[in-house]
């Protein structure tokens, strides 16, 4: 199972705003989604996510400034080579604005708008509580289209 990131950037506290990506190319097309991706080899979690928020939205953030939010596993049994594990993290503090990059075009939401609706379907099931300030952990097993949840298992702290 590869390792990934996503990090989600945040105005105020409690969260007010938060940033959020149409990906443009690639898995997830079409779907808004926090900033992240695959670890590089040997990367740990905390540089891979610091680097694909500049490569995604050219944000600089540094490693100390990312509060970890939890870790989910993402299961595809129709498309095993999709699974993978994601390190969680928000963000209150970067540089730089958001800009549309080739993967990415940012766009900021009111928490109380998040687009749902256009999102991986398991993000509602835990993302308020990240914005919450809880941690979530748990498995999500999405359906034969790799797009509905068959089943989600979520514990928060």
């Amino acid at each position: 199972m590869r390792s990934t990131t996503l990090c989600f950037p945040i105005q105020g506290k409690p969260a007010q705003q938060i940033l959020l990506g149409m990906k443009k190319t690639g898995f997830g097309r079409g779907k808004y989604n926090g900033f992240g991706g695959k670890l590089e080899v040997g990367e740990m979690p905390l540089v891979g996510a610091v680097r694909e928020l500049a490569e995604e939205c050219g944000i600089v953030a540094e490693e100390a400034d990312l509060r970890p939010a939890g870790e989910l596993q993402f299961i595809f049994p129709a498309n095993p080579e999709l699974n993978h594990d994601v390190h969680l993290y928000v963000l209150h503090k970067w540089q730089g604005e958001p800009q549309e990059m080739q993967e990415m075009k940012p766009v900021w939401f009111d928490v109380a708008e998040i687009p749902y609706a256009e999102m991986w379907a398991d993000d509602c099931y835990w993302l308020p509580a990240v914005l919450k300030g809880k941690k979530v952990n748990g498995k999500v097993v999405f359906s034969d289209n790799n797009e509905d949840v068959d089943g989600i298992t979520i514990r928060t702290e």
